[in-house]
């Protein structure tokens, strides 16, 4: 989907990350759009599409 709506995957470990463990804790990985949550664990191709096609 990438060549689709040109994005960039960006992949940030939380552990040492005071503030992101408390934020996200065991709902990792978790999916940012615009540094929002989508989705965790696994990327929903349906709902990727239609978010990115609102941007």
């Amino acid at each position: 989907m990438q060549s689709e709506f040109n994005f960039v995957i960006t992949k940030k470990l939380i552990d040492g990350d005071a503030e992101l463990e408390e934020k996200y804790g065991e709902s990792v990985p978790v999916i940012l759009i615009n540094n929002e949550p989508h989705d965790f664990f696994k990327v929903s191709p349906e709902r990727f599409r239609l978010a990115m096609s609102k941007l």
